[in-house]
């Protein structure tokens, strides 16, 4: 109450008394006025004067995790190896070369019971190796009332940042799942957890939005002011009925510390990778095969279409689910099973929460018109398997010719050559890529503002294939004449799985 009576402080201090003089009936007269917005509201039922009859009731299912961690480090070569000294200082540093050793860490989180025979759910971030080399040696539960118990990893999912943990035993206390869907901006939740290693903390605060993306591809987050801290990872996040809404697991901060910016998974997303996890099954997604990329507002101008609405196709693995539908190239992906795609509903979402082997309808986009077209989902490989696809390309490599030889402001700025199959071994590319691969790029160009070097392959303008500098130019003359700005370009870096579309300036070169 003392900030309510600092703000009407406030008001009467600060001159603004004049808008406190309107009698009952004027009021009454503003609030009914057209387009008035009424704020007065009676509170969501089962908001209580105090939380502490529900902290009670919910603190015994809430859990510490610690976990023990051996990591292996590089240690340093003795600096007195081969010295007079190294009688006395061999021994310390492994000699003369460097040899490796281990050394024990551990780190703290939060989780919940969730069965009363000992099921508990934290992140997998909690209970996995949090450095390279590093392996979870021992898992401990601590409960409320300080009674330890080794647990055991029963499953995790790293793309949801999910784990499943048992301690055995019975009659333990525990809490369940509720129904995330039903969360509005502006209730109520209460969090318990163990931040910074202090056990049995309390906060409590409102949702501040919901479906906010994350940085993985199946992150949509509830947002809220109640402080989390680092250990508050893998507590629950309650509603005013004492349901598992959330699961705390990320904040946003400069700091590292609570700013009133924290993210949660939602429980109708959580609770069925969970009940996969106890039952010992690893948790499948479904998969397209293809890479796709962002509709800047250049793309969108250049496609005619509407920015951030749906994915579009830059590459498509053969034999996978989307190239054996058809999917090509510059298709536009615009709904999958008539959910329309946005930044908040990407295909990969969308699609990743489809059972492998289900059939789905893409929405497309092809050459202006759309269709639908039929797909049968795979299985999405792990991530180690998707990042194993890209390799590293030294531009430096790549071939070269003098620039004099061409018409810099007809190019757009570039110089290529055709790309011929000793340029695309060199390059290491597939030889089924045709194209142009650039040689030089006029420094003043838009075309080296987006980024075009000296390696990449054009394959395209304006989905026309382009194999020398005369089809490149008429192209590009083509645009102009039809009074365009841009061109978009489908291009190749070397070592990438997939071209790009990149949207390029073709006014003349300064």
């Amino acid at each position: 109450m003392r900030y309510a009576y600092a703000i009407t402080s406030a008001l009467l201090l600060g001159g603004a008394a004049a808008t406190l003089t309107l009698n009952p009936s004027d009021a009454q007269t503003a609030q009914n006025e057209p387009g008035a917005i009424n704020a007065v509201s009676a509170p969501r039922a089962g908001a209580p004067m105090s939380f502490a009859d529900m902290v009670t009731r919910l603190s015994p299912a809430v859990v510490n995790i610690s976990t023990t961690q051996r990591i292996t480090v590089q240690q340093q070569a003795n600096p007195f190896s081969g010295t007079p000294f190294e009688q006395f200082f061999g021994g310390r540093g492994g000699g003369g070369g460097a040899t490796p050793r281990t050394q024990e860490a551990q780190s703290l989180g939060s989780g919940f019971l969730i069965s009363s025979d000992g099921y508990i759910v934290t992140n997998n971030h909690v209970v996995s190796a949090g450095a390279e080399g590093a392996t979870v040696e021992s898992i401990t539960v601590t409960l409320a009332d300080q009674k330890e118990y080794k647990a055991k990893l029963v499953g995790r999912d790293e793309l949801s940042d999910l784990a499943v943990l048992k301690i055995e035993g019975a009659t333990f206390p525990f809490v369940r799942f509720g129904d995330s869907r039903q969360a509005r901006v502006g209730d109520w939740v209460l969090t318990i957890g163990n931040p910074l290693g202090q056990s049995g903390t309390v906060t409590a605060g409102i949702i501040s939005a919901l479906n906010r993306v994350g940085q993985g591809p199946y992150d949509r987050f509830i947002q809220t002011d109640a402080a989390i801290n680092r250990g508050n990872s893998g507590g629950p996040m309650f509603d005013m009925q004492g349901n598992v809404i959330g699961i705390n697991s990320q904040i946003l901060s400069p700091t590292g510390g609570s700013i009133g910016i924290g993210f949660a998974i939602p429980a109708e997303q959580a609770k069925p990778i969970v009940d996969k996890l106890m039952k010992g099954q690893s948790v499948s997604r479904g998969y397209l095969g293809l890479t796709q990329q962002e509709i800047s507002a250049d793309i969108a101008a250049a496609l005619n279409i509407t920015k951030d609405r749906g994915a579009l196709v830059n590459g498509v693995s053969p034999g996978e689910p989307a190239a054996r539908a058809g999917i090509r190239p510059g298709d536009v992906i615009v709904a999958v099973n008539g959910k329309e795609i946005t930044p908040q509903q990407s295909l990969t979402y969308l699609v990743g929460n489809e059972a492998p082997g289900s059939r789905v309808t893409l929405d497309v986009l092809r050459d202006g018109k759309r269709q639908q077209i039929p797909v049968t989902l795979g299985t999405r490989p792990s991530n180690d398997q998707l990042a194993a696809q890209s390799q590293q390309f030294d531009p430096d490599s790549a071939p070269t010719t003098p620039r004099a030889s061409t018409n810099l402001a007809a190019t757009a700025g570039l110089v290529v050559q055709p790309l011929t199959p000793a340029i695309a071994r060199q390059l290491r590319l597939d030889s089924t890529i045709r194209g142009v691969v650039v040689a030089d790029v006029d420094p003043n160009s838009d075309a080296a503002t987006k980024g075009l070097r000296r390696g990449i392959v054009i394959q395209s303008v304006n989905r026309q294939t382009v194999t020398n500098e005369a089809e490149l130019t008429r192209v590009i003359q083509q645009a102009r004449a039809g009074g365009a700005k841009q061109v978009l370009m489908y291009v190749q870096l070397p070592g990438e799985p997939f071209a790009r579309f990149v949207p390029i300036g073709i006014d003349a070169a300064k």
